[in-house]
């Protein structure tokens, strides 16, 4: 029976409210957790919600959490501390992403949030990774220029290696702030000066300007390297998601372009199909913290004709993948990119690329920088670092 007797103005009224005080406590425990870190550090504007790794991995610390609710159709076998990540974020009552604009959904809570505040919940204080953090800005052929973020290893003298990483978000929403644990874990991990790129964004920068963005990032460093302390001889790409698919797609733009290739190539379940229609797209369709309509929300607003063309640096399944460096691919079992994971495997092995997959059961998409809360995502930062030191040795 409906009641009648609130306005609808007064309920959307109330829960504007609820909304405004969740988010001001979200914002009062981030601030508490990021106390310590930043008293140990350079204050960088822009880190105030971030984790920014952790020093040693605690995800031992967190089995005492656990789900509040049953496992969800998509995921029967899905880890208990990744189904809690996942609750905390429900607990928002978040609009789907796909049902806003890209402005509105960058303002949501996040995975990334939904971490932080499960941490602060259960007193789980992961320590600083032992980096030290900064801003820059460097050239991309705009009067804006691109914002980077680089993680140096405070051991060692350098110069050191480095890893141009770019997050992940569809290349729409999330920031280098999402996807500082991540960047701090691997420069932490490997020792070499992670570059984190802040590419533009659609749809406000619609294809390729996110991959020229990350090309540009890519070739500066190698002219530049010694500018940061890094070695131009050593210098990997690495990726989440869209980061995934760019880490690769620089790869190929350095060899359409007659530019020294990366030395290793890190691709975190990445877009390589550039289509919704595979197996694990049907599996996955309502999972989180990706799934069918928000991929083709990310695709109609980067790639508007994806439908009816194909490009090769976004479906890299389809292109010339012949004289790529050594590749390393995680996925996520939980993950509608999980198959074209597979796909973009076998077809860099086709095409004479070595190449090493790993798929890690349990999780979702999102859970490579959840290093303070999940065992799986510290064996894949620990699987990714091996990987990424032996090219460097070479």
């Amino acid at each position: 029976m409906k009641n009648n007797l609130i306005p609808k103005t007064s309920m959307f009224r109330t829960a504007s409210l609820l909304k405004r005080s969740a988010r001001g406590a979200r914002l009062f425990a981030t601030l508490l957790f990021m106390s310590a870190f930043l008293l140990s550090c350079d204050q960088i504007p822009g880190l105030s919600d971030v984790i920014p790794g952790t020093g040693k991995d605690t995800a031992s610390e967190a089995d005492k959490i656990k789900p509040d609710g049953p496992n969800p159709e998509w995921g029967p076998d899905i880890d208990p501390q990744m189904l809690a990540v996942i609750e905390q974020f429900q607990s928002y009552h978040v609009t789907p992403y796909n049902e806003l604009t890209a402005d509105q959904a960058r303002e949501e809570p996040n995975f990334h949030t939904a971490l932080v505040d499960l941490l602060n919940k259960n007193n789980i204080s992961p320590e600083p990774a032992n980096v030290t953090i900064k801003n820059m800005t460097i050239p991309n052929g705009t009067d804006q220029g691109l914002l980077v973020r680089t993680y140096t290893p405070k051991s060692g003298t350098g110069p050191f290696p480095v890893i141009v990483y770019y997050h992940g978000g569809g290349w729409v929403i999330a920031n280098l702030n999402t996807y500082a644990p991540s960047a701090s874990a691997l420069a932490e991990k490997t020792g070499a000066i992670v570059v984190s790129v802040a590419y533009r964004q659609a749809p406000e920068h619609k294809f390729p300007t996110a991959h020229e963005d990350a090309f540009a990032a890519y070739k500066w460093i190698l002219e530049h390297a010694a500018e940061i302390n890094g070695n131009p001889a050593k210098v990997a790409t690495a990726g989440e998601s869209a980061g995934g698919n760019l880490s690769v797609a620089v790869a190929l733009m350095a060899k359409e372009r007659g530019v020294a290739l990366p030395v290793h190539v890190l691709s975190v379940y990445p877009i390589a199909d550039g289509d919704i229609e595979s197996p694990t797209y049907e599996q996955y369709k309502k999972a989180l913290f990706l799934n069918k309509p928000l991929m083709k929300w990310f695709l109609d607003l980067y790639v508007p004709n994806w439908q009816t063309e194909t490009n090769p640096l976004i479906s890299l399944i389809h292109a010339d993948l012949s004289g790529l460096p050594e590749t390393t691919i995680i996925n996520a079992e939980l993950d509608p990119l999980r198959y074209e994971g597979g796909q973009l495997a076998e077809q860099l092995q086709a095409a004479g690329v070595p190449v090493q997959r790993k798929v890690y059961n349990g999780v979702t998409h999102e859970f490579f920088g959840m290093n303070a809360l999940l065992n799986q995502a510290v064996d894949a930062q620990n699987f990714a670092a091996q990987r990424l030191k032996a090219a460097f040795r070479k």
